[in-house]
Parts: structure tokens; C-alpha cells; sequence
């Protein structure tokens, strides 16, 4: 057994046998009861390049500019994780200097990013899968009750063979989470992957209530939700730090 963090949250896991220590975590917090009925599947990513651009992401005084790097830099390492057991086949190409075997993504991945945050991050990910299809969800949270609306949603077809990589940098309450999960659900998506920059424990039990066969990747769960429903520490609004509209 792994002991990954202890602050409010403790987070207890199995290290599996990759190099960015994917775990199956049990959540508990002190402050705050969540339980689980099954481990939530919640991927710790523990590089050291993901925790350089975390920092950079969180810092209040990094600039917009530097903010959208930061979050290339990090979202390219976590959708590499994330679609790291995608299915790959062999393949045999010519070289100027002869044949040369190798494998190529076998699989029909679709990138699903949640608007307005999720833009961020969708570019980062198309580099790793240029031939990747691409799906829209828009939803829009409450400042007063915090619970999500839909307001636009633009999915691809035939999403029951594809791998789905849904793309959120924040998963705070987890009420725009489930609402995107249940869009995709909907739609016929049966493998769906989740990536987030920061994540509360709050989120987590929430996605894993409803959505318990969803891989989460994350380099980081944080301690709690403030009154506001914003992540603590957090890294502030990720859309306004992103697009300069703070």
C-alpha cells in the first residue's frame, strides 16, 4: 500500500505498474464523511514535469500567457497517461534505409472537452492525436447554487467503439463532471477516460457515485471546497486565468 497524501484528505492507494504511479485510491476526509462502496479509480500522476507546470498554473502572480503554457505543458503529459493502454497495432513502414516495424493507435479516440475551461487543454491533446475526433460539451455553473446547466452539446457518432478522453481542468463539486458524463453516457460512449488539472475530494466522490467505471487522471486532489465551491488551494477560476478575464 502506497501513502500518497495526508492534509484533510487522506488517500490510500495500490501502485499499479506504470511510471506515473496509477493507483486505485480509497477517499476519506476528517472534516467531511464521503463514502465508497468500491476503491474510486483515480490516477495519481506523480512526474516531475506535471508538478513543475502545477506550480506554475497555481502561482497567482503567473501571466495569461505563461498560464496557457503552463496548461499545454501539463495537459500533453496527462493525456499521455491517460491514453496510455489505448489499443495499438503493428505495423511495418519504409525507412530510406529499409523496412522498420512499429504500431500504431488502433483505436478511434474522441477528445471531449467541457467549455469554456476544457479549450485549454484541447489543443495539447490533438498534438499527441491528430487523427483524434472531437466533441463539444458546454456547461455553465451557478455562482449561487453551483449546479450546472447545459447549454450546447455537439457529440461525434458511433462513440460506443471509441475511446472517449474527456478533458475538465477542474473537478470541484463534480455536478459538471456527471452532467458531461451522463451526456456521453447517453450518446453510447462506453470507455471514457477523465483528465483534470486539480481535483477535490468533494469531485471525486461524486463522479465515482455515479460514474464508477470512469478512469480519473489527476497529478493532484486537493484539501477542500471553499464556501464559493472553488478548489483549495486550487489554482483560482481556470477559465478566466486561461483567456485573461479575471
Amino acid at each position: 500500500m502506497l501513502l500518497v497524501a495526508t492534509i484533510s484528505l487522506l488517500i490510500v492507494c495500490s501502485r499499479g505498474d506504470t511510471d506515473a504511479s496509477t493507483v486505485r485510491c480509497k477517499l476519506s476526509s476528517p472534516r467531511r464523511k464521503f463514502s465508497y462502496s468500491e476503491p474510486v479509480p483515480v490516477h495519481i500522476v506523480q512526474h516531475p514535469l506535471v508538478h513543475d507546470a502545477l506550480v506554475s498554473l497555481r502561482d497567482k502572480n503567473t501571466t495569461p500567457e505563461h498560464f496557457r503554457r503552463a496548461a499545454t505543458r501539463i495537459s500533453v503529459l496527462l493525456a499521455a497517461q491517460a491514453l496510455g493502454d489505448v489499443p495499438a497495432g503493428d505495423v511495418t513502414v519504409e525507412t530510406p534505409l529499409g523496412p522498420a516495424p512499429g504500431k500504431r493507435i488502433g483505436a478511434d479516440v474522441v477528445v471531449v472537452p467541457v467549455l469554456r475551461a476544457g479549450l485549454g487543454m484541447l489543443d495539447a491533446v490533438l498534438e499527441l492525436v491528430p487523427s483524434a475526433r472531437v466533441g463539444h460539451i458546454g456547461l455553465q455553473r451557478d455562482e449561487m447554487t453551483a449546479v450546472a446547466s447545459q447549454y450546447y452539446s455537439k457529440l461525434p457518432a458511433r462513440l460506443a467503439s471509441s475511446y472517449v478522453l474527456m478533458i475538465d481542468p477542474m473537478l470541484a463539486t463534480g455536478g459538471s463532471a456527471v452532467a458531461a458524463l451522463d451526456l456521453l453516457q447517453h450518446a453510447g460512449a462506453r470507455v471514457i477516460r477523465m483528465i483534470c488539472i486539480v481535483a477535490a475530494p468533494e469531485g471525486v466522490a461524486l463522479v465515482e457515485r455515479h460514474h464508477p467505471n470512469v478512469d480519473i487522471y489527476t497529478p493532484v486532489v486537493d484539501r477542500e471546497l471553499n464556501p464559493q465551491k472553488f478548489i483549495v488551494p486550487g489554482l483560482g477560476d481556470f477559465g478566466d486565468r486561461l483567456y485573461g478575464t479575471v
